[in-house]
């Protein structure tokens, strides 16, 4: 099997390059033991500042595996799904993501490639049985995390328990069938793409993850939560027969809608 494995990096100099090295020895390993036939990591810069793309270059001569996309654009959903149609190009099976910071292991990512069976995709969950939090995330963090989750299962009828974990991994057929369905938004991309992928009737598996992120987000989630909420609303909006009021939503002041909300 062939898989690439995008990874979204904005201002990223002092992580980035652990996460390519761990990445590309362990997934060259798994090559030479033939346990895959091929992979590419394909790093897509969005809005950096920093030393990251040059940083990534290194990289890319040391594991020619390495590939990277530079935008002006900043985003995360930007990022992946650019990721996706570069990807798409390429002669894959399976596509997939994880966040720049190593909170997933390649032997996390590794797992999903192996438990993927006859679903159409499978998303790492910290919050499903058997999977390990190392450190704890904090009170606040999970009471946040809980009511975004329950407001999401409420809106869009999931069953997960975990739309928000950054290590996800799907079938090329069904990227490609999803892609130009998918609404670029900067709190909602991960359940925009879920609901897409659900929308056209693809099977995905929820599987406990090993997260070791000891770098949380700076995130203040007490100001992050109502804009979370925000966009979660408007993209279920966006998707019912009351789509015409978001044209109500955009009118409203920036500060309620949040900078770059979209």
């Amino acid at each position: 099997m062939i898989v690439s494995i995008i990874i979204p990096a904005y201002n990223e100099e002092k992580r980035i390059g652990k996460t390519l090295e761990e990445y590309g020895k362990f997934f060259k390993k798994l090559k030479k033991e033939r346990k895959i036939k091929n992979f590419e990591i394909l790093v897509v810069i969005n809005n950096t500042k920093d030393r990251t793309p040059e940083i990534v270059d290194n990289y890319s001569k040391k594991y020619h595996e390495i590939k990277s996309l530079n935008f002006l654009q900043g985003g995360k959903g930007f990022a992946t799904i650019e990721g996706f149609k570069e990807a798409l190009k390429g002669n894959n099976e399976l596509i997939g993501f994880v966040d720049a910071d190593m909170a997933s292991s390649p032997e996390a990512f590794y797992e999903l490639i192996k438990n993927m069976g006859n679903f159409d995709g499978i998303i790492g969950s910290r919050y499903v049985k058997g999977a390990v939090v190392n450190p704890k995330q904090s009170i606040q963090r999970i009471i946040v995390s809980r009511i975004f989750n329950f407001l999401i299962r409420c809106l869009f009828f999931f069953p997960y328990k975990d739309t928000q974990c950054g290590i996800k991994l799907f079938k090329k057929e069904a990227l490609k069938k999803i892609i130009p369905e998918l609404i670029i938004t900067k709190w909602a991309f991960d359940v925009d793409l879920l609901y897409c992928l659900k929308r056209n009737n693809f099977k995905i598996k929820e599987y406990p993850t090993v997260w070791g992120n000891k770098e949380y987000s700076k995130i203040n989630f007490l100001k992050a939560g109502p804009l979370m909420a925000l966009a979660i609303i408007r993209l279920r909006i966006l998707n019912s027969p009351f789509r015409n009021f978001i044209k109500i939503y955009d009118k409203m002041p920036k500060w309620i809608k949040g900078k770059n909300f979209h």
